[in-house]
C-alpha cells in the first residue's frame, strides 16, 4: 500500500471575517506530483503556509509523514517548501545565500551546496549577486533552497511564475529529475494550467476556500475528452471491429461518428484495422481536450450548483 504523505482533514482557516479555507480535505501519496489548482485567493498558499507552519492551524487536522503539525519533529527536516517569492539575500552571492540556507538546517557538508547548485544549473552564476540575477535565475535559486536538504517532500508556490519560456521548461526538467531521479513527492501550484498539466500526475482543484474535486491524469484525460474522432460510413460495423480488436473505450455519438478515449493509439495502423474490415473512414482528427477548459467547466459546475 502506497505511504501517504500528507493528510490534510476538514482544515478551515479565517483570516478576520474572511473565510480563506472551509472544511478542506485532501491527502497526497509517495510519489505524486499534486498539482494544486485554483484562482488568485482560492486558498492555494494558504495550504502550503499551514503544512509548513507558517500559519497556525486552528481547525482541522494536517498529518506529514504521520506526524501531526502540533507535533512535529522530523516532518518538517524532511520538506522542502518554496512559497511566495524566494528570499534570497541580495547583497549575497549565490553561494553564499545557500551557505545561510545550509547552516540554518543544520548541513555541512560543501558537497550538498555544490550539488543544489548544479542541479538547478547556476554553476556560471555561484559568485553572482542575487540582486543582478533575472527572475528565472532568482526562481531557480529559490528551488535550490528548497532541495539542499534532500527532502522526500517538496512544495513550491507559483515556481514558474514569470519565467520566459525557456525557464520554464528547465524547471520542468528539474521537476521531472526530482521526482523520477530522487524519488521527490512535489506539491505544486500554477497558473499555467498547460505547464502544470505536463509535470503532475494528480490534480486538486480548489474554489472559494472550498476543496471541489480530486483526480488522477488518467481520470482527468478520460473526463476531458481526450482521444480519436472517427467518421465512418457505418457505426455499427466499425464499433465491431473496434471491440473485437480490444480497443476500448469507445462511444457511438452519431449515426456516423465514434470517439475512442484514448490518444495512445497509432493512427495509421487503426485505419488500416477498419479499412481491412469494411469499413469506409471518411475522417479521422486526434482531438485534446485542455486542463483550462476542464477547470473552467468545472468552475461553471460548481457556481451553478450554489444558485
Amino acid at each position: 500500500m502506497t505511504e501517504t504523505i500528507l493528510d490534510f482533514n476538514n482544515v478551515s482557516k479565517k483570516f478576520g471575517r474572511f473565510q480563506a479555507l472551509d472544511s478542506v480535505s485532501f491527502e497526497i501519496k509517495r510519489g505524486d506530483v499534486y498539482g494544486l489548482i485554483g484562482e488568485n485567493g482560492a486558498g492555494k498558499t494558504t495550504i502550503m503556509k499551514l503544512i509548513t507552519k507558517l500559519s497556525p492551524l486552528r481547525h482541522g487536522s494536517i498529518s506529514l509523514f504521520g506526524e501531526t503539525t502540533g507535533h512535529y519533529q522530523q516532518a518538517l527536516k524532511r520538506t522542502g517548501a518554496m512559497i511566495e517569492s524566494p528570499a534570497a539575500f541580495g547583497n549575497l552571492t549565490v553561494d553564499q545565500n545557500l551557505k545561510v540556507i545550509a547552516k540554518q538546517n543544520g548541513i555541512q557538508s560543501k558537497n550538498a551546496i555544490d550539488d543544489a547548485i548544479s542541479f538547478v544549473g547556476l554553476e556560471k552564476k555561484r559568485k553572482t549577486k542575487a540582486k543582478h540575477l533575472s527572475l528565472g535565475q532568482r526562481q531557480r535559486l529559490g528551488l535550490a533552497f528548497a532541495i539542499l536538504p534532500h527532502p522526500d517532500f517538496l512544495i513550491l508556490d507559483e515556481p514558474i511564475n514569470g519565467l520566459d519560456p525557456s525557464g520554464i521548461i528547465e524547471i520542468r526538467k528539474l521537476l521531472y529529475k526530482l521526482n523520477h531521479e530522487r524519488q521527490t513527492t512535489i506539491l505544486i501550484s500554477s497558473h499555467i494550467l498547460s505547464e502544470l498539466y505536463q509535470v503532475s500526475t494528480k490534480f486538486g482543484f480548489i474554489h472559494h476556500g472550498k476543496f471541489i474535486k480530486q483526480l488522477t491524469k488518467a481520470e482527468l484525460d478520460k473526463e476531458k475528452q481526450s482521444g480519436i474522432r472517427l467518421e465512418v460510413n457505418d457505426v455499427a460495423k466499425a464499433a465491431e471491429v473496434l471491440d473485437n480488436a480490444k480497443i476500448k473505450p469507445f462511444s457511438v455519438s452519431n449515426n456516423h461518428s465514434i470517439f475512442v478515449q484514448t490518444n495512445q493509439l497509432d493512427t495509421g495502423k487503426l485505419s488500416q484495422l477498419l479499412i481491412m474490415n469494411g469499413v469506409e473512414l471518411n475522417g479521422m482528427t486526434k482531438q485534446e481536450g485542455s486542463l483550462e477548459q476542464y477547470y473552467t467547466t468545472l468552475l461553471k459546475q460548481t457556481d451553478e450548483g450554489e444558485k
